[in-house]
């Protein structure tokens, strides 16, 4: 983890999930996620004491494990604040919601884990509570309520509303919960006019006009193979396999619930835009081409 300062009171530090950091006065500070579980949270705080700071506040962008892994073990032993928007904070609250949501049940025990269940932490809703200094707008589309944070310093924290090229070249699938959500985030995301942006698994840039077609043209891409994919009958599981093959990912149990769910979400897309119809046949549901 590397502390770098990008305004007069923003800095961040890097990581495979980057953590924004925001001085609300000269001995403490408030932190933009907490990074992916408890010993993420551990360095985060040995960064922050070793600058003298102390932590009075979390922002979560969206309740991900790893955006919430280390709230934990930071609110334990700060007693700081956490805020968290609309069903982030009850997803945050209450971890096992998320494997939850994503199996469609009770998750079985391979999918209890640090990758997709954090530990439980006490969050306040994040209207009216963010300090001077920061504001939130939505970033609606990979998570029900995400948000992203902009600081004093015209710095935009942007959460998972844009991958970079290297994760969306290696995996090409990126967890969506909502496909025209994104979309419409990325409009969004194309009238900002920052000093700077810090997605959450991005370098940071000044420019994301790149990155925003980058992730339009996958979506787009994905959109297509699975509209073609359903030019004759065929069942979701029938589907994903189809697209695990075509991507060469190998399935595992986090990959089949985190592919499945968002493969669900192209089809619910194609579905409410009038392209894929579906019916049931011999107890099946069969999803199919609008004629």
């Amino acid at each position: 983890m590397e502390l770098e300062k990008v305004g007069e009171k923003t800095y961040y530090i890097k990581n495979p999930t980057n953590i924004g950091i925001y001085k609300i006065d000269d001995n403490n500070v408030y932190i933009i996620d907490s990074g992916n579980d408890k010993d993420a949270g551990k360095k985060i705080l040995k960064i922050i004491e070793e600058q003298g700071w102390q932590v009075k506040g979390i922002v979560n962008t969206h309740s991900h494990a790893d955006h919430i892994g280390g709230n934990k073990v930071i609110q334990d032993r700060t007693n700081c604040i956490i805020l968290a928007n609309k069903m982030e904070k009850a997803f945050t609250e209450y971890p096992i919601l998320e494997p939850s949501f994503l199996y469609g049940s009770s998750p079985f025990k391979d999918i209890r884990n640090k990758f997709l269940l954090a530990k439980e932490s006490v969050v306040t809703p994040i209207e009216n509570n963010l300090p001077d200094g920061l504001e939130y707008f939505p970033l609606k589309g990979h998570s029900f309520d995400m948000v992203g944070i902009k600081t004093s310093d015209d710095i935009y924290f942007l959460a998972d509303s844009l991958f970079s090229e290297e994760t969306i070249t290696k995996y090409h699938l990126f967890f969506i919960y909502d496909v025209k959500e994104y979309l419409n985030t990325l409009d969004y995301l194309a009238t900002l006019n920052g000093k700077l942006y810090i997605p959450s698994h991005c370098e940071a840039t000044n420019n994301i006009s790149n990155l925003i077609q980058l992730n339009r043209n996958k979506i787009q891409e994905i959109s297509n193979k699975i509209y073609n994919i359903c030019v004759n009958e065929i069942t979701f599981e029938e589907i994903l396999k189809l697209i695990f093959d075509e991507y060469k990912i190998t399935i595992n149990p986090n990959q089949y619930v985190l592919i499945g769910s968002t493969v669900k979400s192209y089809l619910s897309y194609l579905c409410d835009e009038n392209k894929l119809c579906f019916e049931f046949k011999s107890n099946k549901m069969i999803w199919k081409q609008v004629n």
